[in-house]
């Protein structure tokens, strides 16, 4: 009886590790496409103030 409970959580944790790496895989696919456009990513740094007018303007004729 003790082997089969052994075996038996065994078992489960090794699904669990399983289901964790295949929605960790799929989390990190999905985290790296990007749809956001160059443009679009230089806006948003200058509106959080990463980078200043100078640089951004710059930055958006280099882009054109």
């Amino acid at each position: 009886m003790g082997l089969i409970l052994i075996i038996l959580v065994a078992g489960l944790v090794a699904w669990l590790l399983t289901q964790g790496q295949i929605a960790g895989k799929c989390h990190l696919a999905k985290a790296t496409v990007n749809t956001e456009t160059p443009i679009e990513i230089l806006r948003k740094r200058y509106a959080r103030g990463e980078i200043d007018r100078d640089e951004y303007e710059s930055r958006k004729r280099d882009l054109s």
